[in-house]
């Protein structure tokens, strides 16, 4: 039974949730201890004895303070990461103290149907398919793995090829051709299917970062006929760019290929009357991915995934075994996920969709977009500063020069990140160092990016 110490705990845990959620706005960004203070206090050795929970809780919070970066805030602009929307955190919370094992209607019935219902509010507001299947995965690399499974499941199949059954040896070889600017979960997907990192076929890319439709043409006539796979953007995580899907796609199923979407974030854009054009086209695709924890904003981790050939997406997954209990009535997750056990990961979508609706959703990716121009133009306005990449969508590159001439971005990363107002991170572009400006949450404000812009300026 639950005892008092129990219920403490809880309640601790809420009471320091409370804590550093109120925090944010004036607590450094990012972590302010270092690794090896982390391990010292955490790692204190297993007890040949319990520990009441309460005191667990206690001494979690006290170990890890100081050692986390406060990617939930509205001032940290590194990586593509969002925040908590409040009900989607609290929703969260439920979902583990319910602790169901959300693979199957049977062992989780209002899981099975929040996601089902969750589902189908995500198709209609990316635009997609409504007869399109789909999955929630534990992020968007796990996501990419059941889309591509899908696809490799039709492509083979239309040769004749059972791969569920048979395995790829002996298959005929699978052909990517990806935009050369391509997140790589795309390879590391392709490589847990057995496909290969080896089976892409870069499609380079005009200054704009898009694939051109001649390029496109050219490396498919090139194919000869190969079961092949085109893997577009919608955006890239530099400039935001996103493929020109209307004239692309129509290309690429001419030729037979299968069309996937990496739109870990931009593929939000569709739910954004303002911001839809940026992905016009993009419903003509036969899969597409992207994340629930990114522009969302729910917590971590949830994945998306949406096939249009749902019977390609069930066969690449489904697994059936005597003791598992169906009701054919109801969706069971694990027809449609690499996962048996899994997380109830519906519920924080639904509550999300619902806090939000259609407005606060076009609202919400509008004004990250917003904050990014702003951010992106406040730091470029600097001296030694310049705009190198977008603003587009919600992400843009900037570069800084010291008084000699010399490349110092990597230096002002660090001392802005050092200083606590605000995190950023740095990536290559175009063979040379430049800080990325990615805004995905719903906390940030337009104080936040004036005081990101004045962090900036301290550092230069």
């Amino acid at each position: 039974m639950t005892d008092d110490s129990s219920w403490r705990a809880m309640e601790r845990a809420v009471a320091a949730a409370r804590v550093y959620i109120d925090g944010l706005d004036s607590a450094p960004v990012g972590a302010t201890v270092d690794l090896a203070t982390l391990r010292a206090r955490l790692d204190t050795g297993l007890p040949a004895t319990g520990v009441a929970p309460d005191r667990v809780i206690d001494e979690l919070v006290a170990a890890t303070e100081g050692g986390h970066n406060a990617s939930t805030g509205g001032r940290f602009f590194a990586w593509v990461i969002g925040g908590a929307l409040p009900a989607a955190l609290a929703a969260d919370w439920l979902t583990a103290a319910w602790d169901e094992n959300a693979g199957m209607y049977s062992c989780a019935p209002a899981a099975s149907v929040a996601e089902e219902v969750a589902g189908a509010w995500l198709k209609d507001v990316l635009g997609l398919p409504a007869s399109a299947s789909f999955a929630l995965t534990t992020g968007c690399q796990m996501a990419h793995v059941t889309a591509l499974a899908a696809a490799r499941h039709a492509l083979l199949a239309a040769r004749g090829w059972d791969v569920e059954a048979d395995g790829l040896n002996g298959a005929p070889p699978i052909a990517v051709l990806a935009n050369a600017q391509r997140h790589h979960s795309l390879d590391r997907a392709l490589r847990l299917l057995g496909i290969g990192s080896r089976a892409v076929v870069p499609l380079a890319t005009g200054d704009d970062d898009r694939v051109r439709p001649e390029t496109l043409a050219a490396a498919l006539a090139e194919r000869g006929g190969l079961p092949t796979i085109v893997a577009l953007n919608a955006a890239d995580l530099n400039i935001g760019a996103c493929d020109d899907f209307a004239t692309l796609i129509p290309i690429a199923r001419a030729a037979g290929a299968w069309v996937h979407v990496d739109g870990a974030f931009g593929l939000w854009a569709a739910a954004s009357p303002r911001l839809r054009a940026h992905v016009a086209g993009v419903e003509l695709a036969d899969s597409w991915a992207t994340d629930a924890h990114k522009w969302l904003n729910t917590p971590y981790d949830c994945g998306i995934a949406v096939v249009r050939d749902a019977a390609a997406h069930r066969a690449a997954m489904t697994v059936s075994a005597s003791y598992l209990v169906v009701d054919g009535g109801a969706r069971d997750a694990i027809d449609w996920t690499p996962e048996f056990s899994r997380r109830g990961r519906g519920y924080i979508v639904y509550a999300a969709l619902r806090e939000l609706g259609r407005d606060g959703l076009a609202a919400l990716f509008d004004r990250c977009c917003d904050h990014a121009a702003a951010l992106a133009h406040g730091v470029a306005a600097l001296p030694g500063a310049a705009l190198v990449g977008g603003p587009g969508l919600n992400q843009a590159l900037v570069r800084f020069t010291g008084a000699d001439g010399a490349d110092c971005t990597d230096a002002v990363i660090a001392r802005v990140n050092a200083g606590g107002e605000a995190f950023f991170s740095g990536t290559l572009y175009r063979g040379r160092r430049a800080m990325r400006i990615s805004v995905c949450n719903w906390r940030t404000s337009d104080a936040d990016v004036a005081r990101a812009v004045a962090a900036v300026a301290a550092a230069l």
